[in-house]
């Protein structure tokens, strides 16, 4: 790409947005791509991957043959890069950036949501343990195949960065220039640091919907609920005659529009306050430079309260992720004591970290096949695994 164009594409940024001619690079030197920044080529790549598509068939809250209508981790991260960017494009910071850190930040999570990963946490307490933001990382640094000359997908720091939003300081350790910010204390990018926000509006406000169509949850008890109840009182005033189902939907999209324009807003006041004059001064910063005001934080803490309370832990969600508990955890058992269970190339994959790391790599390589499992996949293999019949 000529230096002109590459200018061009971060010519209508602020200056403290990640440019993308001032990225710090990726771990194997490639020529600069044509026609696109660096930073759309890794959301191209997040979008062509395997581990992007099998999203479609990973849980959000409920388990993908309970509803066709219902969250997936897809829906969910095209939900979040959609959020992501707007913000994004209000306080003239990186939207390509911004897209591709939403869109890939839960490809290391497991079938089943939240039970899968602690249930395979807990299998792999003896080795390392199980973290899917890590999982993400190793998946588009390592697990990836798709490219003849390196492994993964090969991203810019500035992605790879923004994917990785919470590490130990033991792990932090192996991570070289990635990980020195949670050694250092810095902050990672404006860009990580709303996509990360985003992440919540989205999942907030989208599993308020889920939960209401799934009869979970009810407008009554969300009544109680300061964020909900302000916009549902609204629509309910300009609209009394509105149909419950669209009644939901204009709430749920107004819960999103408040969130969104609170973040905008208390952020850039936070940036004029501040007023980085680069990305390097934003990660040397004290603390985030993009947050909601104190009001929304505590009105998104009430809601997320309830979710845990109400959703989360329904006896209905919590039997499933129990079935979801025992099925990894029974896959795990049978694969590590016997890796000829696992198909042919996964066993190749097992031989390989075993005779780097020994049992660790073992544990390893089971855990990543497990992790790479959408729902339906990972029914099935427990199906044909233990079912005498099949």
């Amino acid at each position: 790409m000529s230096t002109q164009a590459t200018i061009e594409h971060g010519s209508a940024l602020a200056p403290y947005a990640a440019h993308p001619n001032a990225t710090r690079g990726r771990q194997h030197d490639e020529p600069a791509p044509a026609y696109r920044s660096e930073y759309q080529r890794d959301r191209d790549r997040i979008i062509h991957s395997a581990a992007f598509r099998r999203l479609e068939y990973k849980t959000q809250v409920f388990v993908n043959h309970e509803g066709d209508l219902f969250r997936t981790r897809l829906t969910h991260s095209i939900e979040v890069a959609q959020v992501a960017r707007s913000i994004a494009r209000a306080l003239r910071l990186n939207e390509d950036l911004t897209e591709g850190i939403a869109l890939a930040h839960d490809l290391g999570h497991t079938p089943f949501g939240h039970a899968g990963q602690d249930a395979l946490n807990a299998c792999m307490k003896s080795w390392g343990g199980f973290e899917h933001n890590l999982q993400s990382l190793r998946v588009i640094d390592e697990l990836e195949e798709r490219y003849a000359e390196f492994p993964g997908l090969n991203l810019t720091f500035e992605t790879r960065e923004g994917i990785l939003k919470h590490c130990s300081l033991k792990n932090a350790g192996t991570l070289g220039e990635l990980g020195r910010r949670f050694i250092d204390k810095l902050q990672p990018s404006l860009e990580a640091q709303l996509t990360n926000l985003a992440d919540e509006i989205a999942y907030n406000s989208h599993d308020v919907d889920d939960g209401l169509r799934s009869g979970l949850i009810d407008v009554e008890a969300l009544a109680d609920i300061a964020l909900f109840r302000e916009q549902y009182d609204t629509v309910r005033n300009s609209y009394p005659d509105l149909a419950p189902r669209r009644t939901i939907h204009e709430v749920v999209r107004r819960l999103i529009g408040t969130q969104v324009v609170d973040l905008v807003e208390t952020s850039l006041a936070r940036l004029q306050q501040a007023n980085p004059k680069d990305s390097d001064a934003v990660r040397h910063h004290g603390e985030p430079l993009i947050s909601f005001s104190d009001t929304m934080r505590e009105k998104n803490l009430e809601l997320k309260r309830f979710l845990r309370t109400h959703l989360y832990r329904h006896y209905r969600v919590h039997r499933m992720s129990a079935k979801a508990a025992r099925t990894i955890s029974a896959l795990f058992e049978a694969y590590i004591d016997d890796p000829r269970l696992m198909p042919t190339e996964a066993q190749q994959q097992v031989s390989q970290l075993e005779a780097i790391s020994g049992r660790d790599g073992r544990a390893r390589a089971v855990a990543d096949y497990i992790a790479g499992m959408t729902d339906r996949y990972a029914i099935a293999e427990y199906e044909r695994t233990f079912n005498p019949a099949l």
